[in-house]
């Protein structure tokens, strides 16, 4: 059974207004945890899944509520699946959020300056736990295949969606992430589509 209420393990804004945009119309009402004054959990591990989980129990921990919890990032086939765990600081910790990914934007780009493989998605582990202590936490998983451009464009999305390339199945175009309106990105998006089976997981239980 879904919860009435959650807490997002995430002081992401552009993670926040994704997933409320998502969850609330179905009557589940969602609060950051940076609106309770809750720190981001560390991320100390290599894989996705390890990290959300982390960051779950963090906030269930600290608040007392369900968490909803997800670890996302850019995988590039021709950098080895970097940057990946690392996709939020691929160019370092300094600054805030706006600067760290125009930094990390321009560090994919002369990454791949060399290589003709622009092949690249974004994995995205999501996870609920019903407490701190959940010995079974829901999971689910999404993935979002692309290219990755050589020149920013859009101005909706966040991190590297300005240089992620995809198809825009209402039009039959190609576009960016951040070309896409915001209701479109939440349907086609590797965290649109690992939200959708958790939602799906939820209505299925007893």
């Amino acid at each position: 059974m879904a919860p009435k209420s959650l807490v997002l393990a995430s002081g992401n804004p552009g993670k926040a207004r994704e997933i409320r945009a998502l969850l609330e119309p179905l009557g589940i009402h969602v609060v950051s945890q940076a609106e309770l004054g809750i720190a981001e959990a560390e991320e100390p591990h290599d894989t996705f899944l390890e990290n959300a989980l982390a960051k779950a129990r963090h906030a269930s921990r600290a608040t007392g509520m369900p968490a909803l919890a997800d670890d996302s990032g850019l995988c590039v086939a021709a950098l080895g699946g970097l940057p990946g765990v690392h996709s939020a600081h691929f160019a370092g910790r300094e600054g805030g959020r706006e600067l760290r990914d125009a930094r990390n934007n321009a560090k994919l780009l002369a990454s791949l300056a060399s290589k003709s493989d622009r092949r690249a998605h974004y994995t995205c582990v999501m996870v609920l736990t019903r407490r701190a202590g959940d010995p079974e936490p829901m999971l689910a998983e999404g993935r979002w295949a692309g290219t990755i451009g050589t020149e920013p464009r859009g101005e909706n999305g966040f991190g590297y969606d300005p240089l992620f390339n995809v198809t825009d199945r209402l039009h039959g175009t190609s576009c960016t992430a951040a070309e896409l309106p915001p209701e479109e990105k939440n349907r086609l998006s590797h965290r649109g589509q690992a939200l959708a089976r958790l939602i799906e997981r939820l209505g299925a239980e007893p």
